[in-house]
């Protein structure tokens, strides 16, 4: 598959109790469509130190291309402290500011977002004017535009929240993203209307909602969609999301039905969840071994 989707936004050091792994949202999900064989990129920024260079050999190793990164001599790379004490709620202290709070909208950038399948943005790489303002220009030419909500308090606004829901075409957000979203303007209790209330609201093609272990929900012009969750082992929860978006786009370019990508997606998300790191490797035939396996446990506890 040739189709490139490109990713904007943080990337960043993930620093744990005693290591540090490669993370922010947009790369995670950008290394897992390259784990899918899709032609995959991120625009973002890193700095001149040893981080911005370590962030640099990972994504080589990632096969993404670094044509897109930017490296800036007056700010440090990105770094978020996590907390994972939850397994199942991992939680952050972002660096401000940083070298992705400063991405620069550099020659060719708007022809590379036009030329794209998806362009995948959040609202964390929206709390900086700069790079907001990159993003503002690249989304005002992108072709089909994937809004990953990812709310990192206290690291967004809600008037810019709704302006970049207004502009996607598609939003993924989790339940509580949804009951927050939901609760500014309408009645938040019933998932399946707070759903049709976004998708009315911000004239959305398509609304996803993660259910963590319990599975996820869609809402499209078909209709409204549920996939339970696949009972695993979790080895941590970090990237499953990003993991969780890859694979659902991935298999929306392959002309599946709603239930198809969800199933897939939920898959792929709680597979990554059963791996240390937010980025594992992992092949489509990776994730069809593990539905098999899945099914054939559900149907013998039938």
């Amino acid at each position: 598959m040739n189709q490139t989707i490109t990713c904007f936004g943080e990337i960043l050091w993930d620093v744990l109790p005693t290591s540090k792994q490669a993370g922010g949202a947009p790369m995670n999900v950008a290394a897992d469509l390259r784990n899918f064989g899709l032609n995959a990129q991120i625009i973002s920024r890193v700095g001149t130190d040893e981080l911005g260079t370590e962030m640099l050999a990972f994504l080589k190793d990632k096969e993404l291309p670094l044509d897109l990164v930017q490296v800036g001599q007056t700010h440090l790379t990105g770094v978020a402290k996590a907390n994972i004490s939850d397994r199942n709620e991992v939680t952050y202290k972002i660096v401000q500011p940083v070298a992705w709070d400063y991405i620069q909208l550099e020659p060719g950038l708007t022809e590379v977002v036009q030329q794209s399948e998806f362009f995948v943005y959040g609202s964390l790489a929206a709390r900086s004017t700069r790079t907001y303002e990159t993003l503002q220009a690249l989304l005002d030419v992108a072709p089909k535009k994937v809004f990953d909500v990812n709310l990192r308090a206290p690291h967004y606004e809600r008037d810019i929240v709704e302006a970049l829901m207004h502009q996607a075409d598609m939003a993924k957000l989790n339940e509580h993203e949804l009951a927050e979203l939901a609760g500014w303007y309408g009645d938040a209790s019933d998932q399946e209307k707070a759903m049709q209330q976004l998708r009315e609201r911000y004239t959305l093609d398509t609304v996803c909602v993660t259910l963590g272990e319990e599975g996820a929900i869609l809402l499209n012009e078909t209709g409204f969609v549920r996939q339970g969750g696949f009972p695993v082992e979790v080895a941590d929860t970090i990237g499953s999301g990003d993991a969780f978006l890859a694979a659902f786009l991935y298999k929306t370019l392959q002309g599946d039905t709603p239930q198809q990508i969800l199933e897939f997606a939920c898959a792929t998300g709680a597979y990554v969840a059963t791996q240390r790191g937010a980025t594992p490797d992992f092949t489509e035939a990776t994730i069809q071994s593990f539905l098999q396996l899945s099914r054939v446990k559900t149907h013998s506890a039938d």
